[in-house]
């Protein structure tokens, strides 16, 4: 979806006057959805970056993409036969880094998950760049202490920019500290926080992992994927609302969190969020739907699966690709 988009947003202005966008063979989606810098074509990044950048796709002869015919059918069509998309596409996903079990050894958080019942744990982690602000990380601590579930949650140092931690030297303040008093002290029975990294591929691919609350980069969203977890869907910058969009509206195997009028996830939507995907009879349909999405992944990856026998093609056509 995100790379049809890049096709057309150069062309916004002359293919649509109204909301919502229909982008083709994909989703409808609202214009606030679209990547920060898409929004505002008066300002000088978007002149001189965006729509450049956008434009240069055209001129490759092929693009690989880490996802698959089984879960874009809408996109890839579109790009296969849509005149306005000049180069060869190559899905060849879901392609996601594996763990070892030499890593997995060292890892406390991994052994706290052996002692809780199977899909029982909420795996709660926005990337290597999410951050959250002080107020935001209060309610996110006060809604899954109020949800009354299991949870494993990588937390980081509140910045009041969404994607600090990419921008930011190392800090070697423990993001603990930052969290309300005697939250861990509440939750100890059901909960560990891992401060500022884990090991996200092994934690998602543990049978003890019941949902991800994400903040929906396409890597995160693949590793679940792969491993079946169904998600809370928390997009904070670049292109994951459109992400959202197409895992909510299209898959239908996440749930997405309303902001409020002060622009905050307010604690009572996160408990409700939680509640419905790890016991709600909306989340059992979810786990159903990724379930199907998982056995697809596998086939693609087969040995005559689409992702296989398209990496084959781009082979056979040549280095010039």
């Amino acid at each position: 979806m995100t790379l049809v988009s890049i096709f057309h947003i150069p062309l916004l202005d002359q293919m649509f006057t109204s909301e919502p966008l229909r982008f083709p063979g994909c989703v409808p989606v609202q214009g606030t959805d679209l990547p920060e810098p898409a929004l505002d074509k008066n300002i000088k990044v978007y002149k001189e970056e965006v729509e450049y950048s956008f434009k240069m796709f055209n001129l490759a002869k092929g693009i690989l993409v880490k996802s698959s015919v089984e879960l874009e059918p809408g996109a890839f069509k579109a790009m296969e036969e849509g005149e306005w998309c000049k180069p060869d596409i190559f899905p060849v996903g879901p392609l996601i880094r594996t763990g070892s079990k030499q890593e997995d050894e060292g890892f406390e958080c991994l052994k706290w998950l052996d002692k809780h019942p199977v899909g029982s744990v909420l795996f709660v982690s926005f990337g290597s760049g999410g951050t959250l602000s002080q107020k935001q990380l209060d309610e996110l601590a006060f809604g899954l202490e109020q949800s009354g579930q299991r949870f494993l949650w990588v937390i980081k140092c509140p910045n009041q920019k969404a994607n600090a931690s990419y921008f930011s030297v190392e800090s070697y303040v423990d993001p603990v500290g930052f969290l309300p008093d005697e939250f861990l002290d509440r939750v100890r029975d059901r909960g560990v926080v891992v401060s500022s990294w884990a090991p996200q591929v092994e934690i998602l691919s543990h049978g003890l992992i019941g949902g991800f609350l994400t903040h929906c980069g396409w890597n995160s969203i693949l590793e679940s994927i792969v491993n079946g977890v169904p998600m809370i869907a928390w997009p904070l910058y670049a292109e994951q609302r459109m992400n959202v969009v197409n895992l909510t509206d299209g898959l239908g195997v996440a749930y997405r969190v309303k902001v409020n009028e002060n622009g905050v996830v307010g604690r009572d939507e996160i408990d409700k969020c939680v509640r419905s995907l790890m016991e709600g009879e909306d989340g059992c349909k979810m786990k159903v739907k990724m379930a199907e999405l998982k056995e697809g992944g596998v086939m693609a990856l087969s040995q005559d699966g689409s992702s296989t026998r398209s990496l084959l093609t781009w082979l056979k056509s040549g280095p010039s690709n």
